[in-house]
């Protein structure tokens, strides 16, 4: 069973070992993919902390969190705010932002409906408003398929490949000289699949995020898996690791405020680099160190490349 601990040990002597080039792939990776790539989108930046006392504390100024009296976490912003009780259960309830935009919404829809032309108008407007919208969306939605997640597969398979012997920067381009589909179409449907999770609230969402979290780590060892396979894969892996490896996120929120202080200098030039590695260390101790009897490579000497992964 993994530690925290042996993790990052076993990131710190990778990283040591081949400091600038970890670096560089780390601030190119984070660059073109939003900063997302250290941890898990929308995640490990937001949910940084829930406090389990009645004191309010704020995170990066957007959220506050606080505990009520029944032991509920409250969680506030400025669109509202949501309650996640003991039970499990969640309730949202609107900011005083959203109830105004929902009553000028309102009122815009009446006057329209006072004539029918502007009526027409209206329908017409929103409706074209809606395909732009959509068409955004799809447009983003294939251009980080077809390119940033390939680049993930090459940024995860250079991070591995970095715990055991100097990787080389050419390894970033892996996801799109092999099986390059394949690749694409498996990370598609795990964001959209993400994304889906999502919309029925954050908590589902955060879970799957977590439970596909191997996914990239899958692809970079073996670009030629299946798809389903791949979900499966990661989904097992995860299995009763998904809460373990939230703290593990956790434990870098002292790292990343002092990289806030530094105007994110810090976070270039260790923090990132070291959160990749630790990331790394994890999906080795999850693929590997529970099968002695096939030969571990989680140790804390540099060991032979993994299985599956070229040098």
């Amino acid at each position: 069973m993994w530690t925290r601990k042996e993790l990052k040990a076993r990131a710190k002597q990778a990283f040591n070992m081949n400091y600038w080039k970890t670096v560089l792939v780390s601030l190119l990776i984070a660059a073109l993919l939003g900063g997302a790539f250290v941890g898990v989108p929308g995640v490990s930046n937001r949910l940084n902390l829930v406090n389990h006392s009645n004191q309010n504390i704020e995170v990066n100024g957007d959220f506050s969190f606080s505990q009520g009296e029944n032991g509920e976490i409250v969680i506030s912003g400025g669109d509202g705010s949501v309650v996640l009780n003991p039970d499990g259960s969640s309730t949202f309830q609107p900011g005083e932002d959203v109830k105004e935009d929902v009553q000028e919404f309102q009122e815009f829809v009446e006057e329209l409906g006072d004539s029918t032309l502007p009526g027409i108008f209206g329908v017409f407007f929103f409706g074209v408003l809606l395909v732009m919208i959509f068409l955004v969306a799809a447009l983003a939605l294939v251009v980080n398929a077809l390119l940033f997640n390939p680049l993930e597969v090459g940024g995860r398979r250079f991070f591995v490949q970095n715990l055991h012997l100097p990787a080389e920067v050419k390894e970033v381009a892996f996801g799109y000289d092999h099986c390059y589909k394949n690749n694409v179409k498996t990370l598609f449907f795990r964001d959209l699949y993400t994304v889906l999770w999502g919309l029925l609230f954050i908590i589902p969402g955060i879970i799957k995020a977590y439970e596909y979290r191997m996914m990239p780590y899958i692809l970079a060892a073996h670009p030629d898996m299946p798809t389903k396979e791949v979900f499966a894969r990661s989904k097992e892996m995860m299995r009763g690791n998904k809460w373990r490896a939230f703290v593990l996120d956790l434990s870098f929120i002292g790292w990343e405020l002092l990289s806030a202080l530094t105007l994110g200098i810090l976070h270039i030039f260790y923090v990132g680099p070291y959160r990749n590695m630790t990331n790394a260390a994890l999906y080795e101790a999850l693929e590997y160190g529970n099968r002695p009897a096939e030969g571990t490579v989680w140790t804390q000497q540099p060991a032979a490349p993994v299985s599956g992964i070229e040098g």
